[in-house]
């Protein structure tokens, strides 16, 4: 479900009540852990986390039409899950990733790959 939202603080006003604290969880730990000169901004319709062009000028495209700063990650509240999409997860990192996903999702299964993962059901904490 792509959000009308203009500001991250009203995407989260617009989420259901159960999505609500599961995605600013989630928000938390990846702004904690933000690279320097990372950002965050609604992107896509969900709330990204890129490269500013300050950081890297070349930005996600070529056209000087469409100037969007390099996407690193997004976390979205979708119609049947809460998705985060990550740009960079591969190798170790990537196994890391999946072990540690599988701590705070009840159902993961094969749903966690290289570019996205999903949490069906969080768990309760």
């Amino acid at each position: 479900m792509r959000s009308q939202a203009k500001t991250v603080d009203e995407y989260i006003a617009h989420l259901p009540a159960e999505r609500a604290p599961v995605i600013q969880a989630i928000r938390a730990v990846i702004s904690k852990n933000l690279p320097k000169g990372f950002r965050e901004e609604m992107n896509y319709g969900m709330i990204g986390y890129v490269v500013p062009h300050k950081v890297y000028p070349p930005g996600y495209h070529a056209s000087p039409d469409l100037p969007l700063p390099l996407p690193f990650m997004h976390l979205a509240s979708q119609k049947t899950h809460i998705a985060v999409y990550h740009m960079g997860l591969h190798g170790r990192l990537l196994e890391w990733f999946k072990k540690e996903w599988k701590q705070h999702s009840i159902k993961t299964s094969n749903r966690t790959g290289q570019r996205n993962s999903i949490i069906s059901r969080p768990k309760k904490s």
